[in-house]
């Protein structure tokens, strides 16, 4: 899975490392992995990344048909985006029960009150995903 390299430079970068990956009609139009230290930015998940990149490839804010892959469950802005750019399908490798907004913690991704809704599946991945966040979190606990 492409996300989870991303996931690996975001680890071999001290981000969190989270991952994804933005595909449409089998091509990749979008890879991006956590950046919010680098860049000192808050909304650089992932994610946020993918839809900015994914957009400008098409010129287009409304990303029909795509479907995004991550490593770890969205969170409620990175869930929202990817709801509000009409992403047909969200794939994710491992639940985040402290913030996951596909059905988790909430699921705005499901909404009957939104526009629109979109297919999850989650699990792929779900190992190696849980192993990449496994080492940030030693490595973190050990600076500490």
């Amino acid at each position: 899975m492409l996300a989870l390299e991303e996931s690996q430079q975001a680890l071999s970068e001290d981000e969190v490392p989270i991952g994804a990956v933005i595909v449409k009609d089998g091509l990749v139009l979008a890879r991006a992995h956590n950046q919010r230290v680098a860049r000192q930015d808050p909304t650089a998940h992932a994610e946020i990344l993918a839809l900015r990149e994914a957009s400008e490839k098409l010129k287009n804010w409304r990303l029909v048909g795509c479907t995004i892959y991550v490593t770890l469950e969205p969170c409620p802005m990175c869930a929202g985006a990817i709801q509000q750019a009409r992403i047909a399908r969200l794939v994710y490798g491992i639940a985040d029960p402290k913030a996951g907004a596909a059905g988790s913690v909430m699921n705005i991704t499901d909404e009957p009150r939104l526009a629109h809704r979109l297919r999850i599946t989650s699990g792929l991945e779900e190992d190696k995903c849980r192993a990449q966040l496994n080492t940030f979190f030693k490595r973190l606990r050990l600076r500490e």
